[in-house]
């Protein structure tokens, strides 16, 4: 009997980009790049919050290093992963702005801090428990939908880099021309980056962009470092710092509902990204990536922040560079655990002229609403109604984008939900691809996946369903649902056909054989 070969002698097994962990060097770069694209939108939930309620700057300072360091604790549970905790894919976690209207509320009512926090940890859980329904979900997210929601994240985060590129939100200067030529500028220099550099540089554009940018902005006064003496060089947070929480119902009923529209963000930038790297999302790892948002949740409202949800911004920078390994962006968890762990770090980074990240951004959240363009390029437009879900779903998530105060004389659970544009978009065209995909009757109607657009065969009949022909997705979902029998599972397969024509040549060979008088 021939050995088997030896054990260097066989092919070792292909890993996937995703899993592949870069060097050292590169690993620090690309990490310190996703930080830098998402820390502005990382410590904006706690200052605006904490500014509502009118905090001392002492307890403003600890909100911001709490979360920081929990973000961090997020991002490295979401990409690593722990048991049935973790997508294990490169997402970066922080505080989801849909929070922010409903905490403002509470924390500047009788409740104040406690009853955010004790509202918090009930969202938190009810997102664990949740998760696997969700999870389930996944079959109605064919490539008509994910593209759509792709496109509008990409979208409706282009009004974020606007405001960074005009000096960010409520700077004395906004909209001055210095602060538009200095995002053009970098700008500029991420594109010349990625055009003309080697392969590595080119895959750090944005962070070559960010430094050479605060290097020309230094001269010219648009940052100051003093705060950087001022902080602090270590801070921990402790558990309940601002008191034991309390749980009221109006509170948790708020944010009870804002946790129903984190999940359904976090379940879009999920898919993008599955998309972006190549390992698509599948039922269990979406529920996976949603527990481990509600576990995040639930450290937040314990070490004294908000809800977590995964950051679209990042979902651009894994399109932009191309860099899909999911241990690039626990890196980046590192370095928000330290960032939270030492003031003195995060004050550096917090320099950064806000001019310089809206030249970046334009770039990254461009990215997102290509890549969902380029998604929609595998749906077929043709014979069916899947052009009017990208229509309709667009305009409803730009509307509360482009008109931010449409809403605001609506119920605060209706304005919790639709305005954020990308919650909204997405229920919009997961409600239309059931309505023109999945349901029967629908004329012209594609299959449930959204791709090929072929009308299914005839169905058989099911109890309490009218026997109509009727897409083949149609078909697929009642057999999911346990109400098809055998042979209606059988029902539509071409052996009849085939046996059909079989029949109709041996009559004719037979007719042939005859003789004339019998004809």
């Amino acid at each position: 009997m021939p050995s088997a070969p030896p054990a260097a002698a066989r092919p070792a097994k292909a890993v996937h980009p995703v899993d592949e962990v870069p060097p050292p060097l590169q690993l620090f770069a690309f990490g310190l790049q996703h930080v830098l694209a998402m820390y502005a939108g990382a410590v904006a939930v706690p200052l605006i919050v904490g500014g509502a309620m009118k905090l001392p700057p002492a307890d403003l300072a600890y909100l911001i290093t709490a979360d920081l360091l929990i973000s961090g604790i997020a991002t490295l549970i979401q990409c690593v992963g722990v048991w049935r905790f973790g997508v294990r894919l490169p997402l970066m976690q922080g505080c989801t702005f849909a929070a922010v209207a409903p905490m403002v509320l509470i924390g500047t009512g009788s409740g104040g801090l406690p009853a955010i926090y004790g509202a918090v940890i009930v969202a938190g859980l009810a997102m664990v428990l949740l998760a696997p329904v969700f999870g389930r979900l996944l079959r109605f997210f064919p490539p008509l939908v994910t593209g759509t929601v792709i496109l509008v994240i990409g979208l409706s985060l282009m009004p974020v880099a606007g405001a960074w590129v005009a000096g960010g939100e409520g700077a004395k200067d906004f909209g001055a021309p210095k602060n538009l030529a200095l995002s053009l500028f970098v700008l500029l220099v991420v594109i010349g980056v990625q055009r003309f550099a080697p392969p590595f540089l080119s895959r750090i554009a944005v962070l070559v962009g960010i430094v050479v940018g605060v290097l020309v902005a230094i001269p010219f006064g648009f940052t100051d470092f003093g705060g950087v003496g001022d902080a602090d060089w270590a801070g921990i947070s402790t558990p309940f710092h601002f008191g034991a929480p309390t749980f009221e119902a109006g509170a948790i009923v708020s944010l009870l509902i804002v946790s129903l529209v984190s999940m359904t963000e976090t379940s879009g930038d999920i898919i993008a990204v599955g998309e972006m790297t190549g390992r698509r999302a599948e039922p269990g790892t979406l529920a996976d990536g949603l527990r481990a948002d509600g576990v995040s949740t639930v450290l937040g409202g314990v070490f004294n922040t908000f809800p977590y949800t995964a950051f679209a911004q990042n979902v651009g920078l894994v399109g932009m560079t191309r860099v899909r390994s999911r241990w690039v962006v626990a890196a980046a968890g590192g370095m928000l655990v330290l960032l939270g762990l030492l003031p003195k770090l995060g004050a550096v980074v917090a320099a950064v002229p806000a001019p310089v990240l809206g030249g970046a951004g334009l770039v990254m959240f461009g990215t997102v609403a290509a890549s969902g363009l380029r998604t929609l390029s595998e749906v077929d437009f043709k014979g069916n109604h899947n052009l009017t879900v990208v229509a309709v779903a667009l305009a409803v998530g730009l509307l509360p984008v482009g008109v931010p105060t449409v809403y605001d004389r609506f119920p605060d659970w209706f304005q919790t939900v639709m305005h954020s544009g990308i919650s909204a978009g997405c229920l919009t065209a997961l409600v239309l691809n059931l309505l023109f995909n999945h349901l029967p009757g629908g004329k012209g109607s594609p299959e449930a996946d959204g791709e090929t657009g072929r009308r299914g065969r005839r169905l058989p009949r099911v109890p309490g369903i009218p026997r109509l022909s009727r897409p083949l997705g149609v078909r697929r979902a009642l057999g999911a649902l346990g109400l098809l029998s055998g042979r209606a599972r059988r029902a539509g397969r071409p052996r009849g056909r085939r046996r059909r024509g079989r029949g109709r040549e041996a009559r004719g060979r037979a007719r042939l054989g005859r003789p004339c008088a019998a004809r």
